[in-house]
């Protein structure tokens, strides 16, 4: 086997408690740059591991396409939370841990007796860090904390619907879902900061991530604009509110996205377009200028771009102003960038006779490099090696990994 240098969170050792997709990606992120992350779950696994998709060959169906992507680099253990006997594994998995992340409803944890104030009276170096749909009331309360919250509500009421769409009048969700995986982010970067003030302080602390406010946190500029000018924001397509040209075009054969606010960029598009006359053009000249006549802007733009294929725009484009075409994932599997920066990464799939592929580590360090070092794991596939690491043996260990291994 090939040696690796440790990732920049080699030791730290992290119960994860979470489904679905916002912990999940979060304690992902953790593993990958090299923290021990023991995903607990209950009997019946994680919830994804039955939301597909799967390879028309693997009869197993033991890992999805959803969990394979939001899982990979931990181990697993199937405990039965309900259970003294389950409970008190956990109990002593979390004293020897780092950090615990959960993203259950509110109450679910303290009605498990296993509140954040057990929980760190045990191990007071403790990180607990919760996702949930409107923070928790140890934060402060909000009217909507019982509210269960997937992805898109966390886009609505964060305020990333209102200003997405084709037209003012029609919000349309970020494909992604973004309403999730912001908050993991968040809360990557919240316990982060949490476990290197417990390393030097002592004492851990409660890590609480809303999703709505995570969303509201990125959707930011509709903050600044009604605060600045009273003005709400709202759904303006593919096109920016502040900056001109900025946005989508057609292509011969597709789309692409191009940026020319500045002065500089603009008399460079015109001169990639051919459109040497307008270049000192007063009504074109300025950004503020385009802004006021957005549609003929793009009018000149698209009179030129719709007549070139990607390609060949691509190859005009490329390196003189900012601009991409628009992928689709099979753009993205035959495009080299993604390839030579470790993006598309294979990994085994249970069940299946070939490897899988999923999205690698964006983060690149130079000294403790994140990788993808194994697969997401079968349901209480290490229950035995986290066992042991929860310091249970011989009978113990034999009875507990009998009673908890999935049939």
């Amino acid at each position: 086997m090939p040696s690796f240098p440790p990732g920049a969170l080699d030791g730290i050792r992290v119960i994860d408690l979470t489904q679905v997709l916002a912990g999940p990606f979060c304690t992902q992120i953790l593993a990958d740059h090299g923290a021990e992350v023991l995903k607990v779950e209950p009997l019946r696994g994680d919830e994804t591991r039955r939301l597909g998709p799967y390879r028309a060959d693997d009869e197993l169906r033991a890992i999805s396409g959803y969990y394979q992507s939001v899982n990979r680099n931990k181990k697993s253990i199937a405990l039965d939370l309900k259970t003294p006997e389950g409970r008190q594994v956990l109990l002593d998995l979390i004293d020897g841990a780092d950090a615990v992340v959960e993203n259950s409803r509110g109450g679910v944890m303290e009605r498990l007796d296993l509140s954040y104030e057990l929980l760190s009276s045990r191990n007071p170096k403790l990180v607990y860090a919760a996702i949930r749909g409107f923070g928790d009331p140890r934060s402060g309360e909000s009217p909507y904390a019982a509210w269960p919250a997937f992805d898109i509500v966390g886009q609505a009421m964060g305020g990333m619907m209102g200003i997405t769409g084709p037209d003012a009048d029609t919000p349309i969700k970020v494909g992604p879902g973004v309403g999730d995986l912001i908050p993991g982010l968040f809360a990557v970067i919240g316990i982060v900061m949490a476990l290197m003030n417990a390393r030097q302080l002592g004492a851990g602390q409660f890590v609480d991530v809303s999703m709505v406010d995570c969303v509201l946190a990125t959707s930011e500029r509709i903050v600044n604009q009604y605060s600045y000018t009273g003005r709400v924001p709202c759904p303006e397509g593919n096109r920016h509110p502040l900056l001109c040209p900025y946005g989508v075009v057609r292509a011969a054969d597709g789309w692409l996205t191009l940026s020319a606010p500045t002065d500089a960029f603009w008399r460079k598009l015109l001169t990639l377009i051919a459109r040497h006359d307008l270049v000192d053009d007063a009504r074109y000249s300025a950004n503020e200028a385009r802004l006021a006549r957005q549609d003929e802007v793009y009018a000149v733009v698209e009179d030129f771009t719709r007549t070139k294929t990607k390609a060949e725009l691509t190859e005009l484009f490329g390196g003189v102003i900012p601009f991409g075409p628009i992928y689709d994932v099979s753009d993205i599997f035959t495009d080299p960038h993604f390839r030579i920066r470790d993006m598309l990464v294979d990994v085994d799939q249970p069940g299946s006779a070939t490897p899988v592929t999923v999205a690698g580590v964006p983060i690149k360090m130079s000294l403790t490099p994140g990788r993808v070092r194994h697969r997401a794991p079968l349901l209480g596939e290490h229950t035995r090696e986290i066992l042991g690491t929860a310091g249970y043996a011989g009978a113990a260990a034999d009875r507990l990994f009998h009673n908890n291994i999935v049939k």
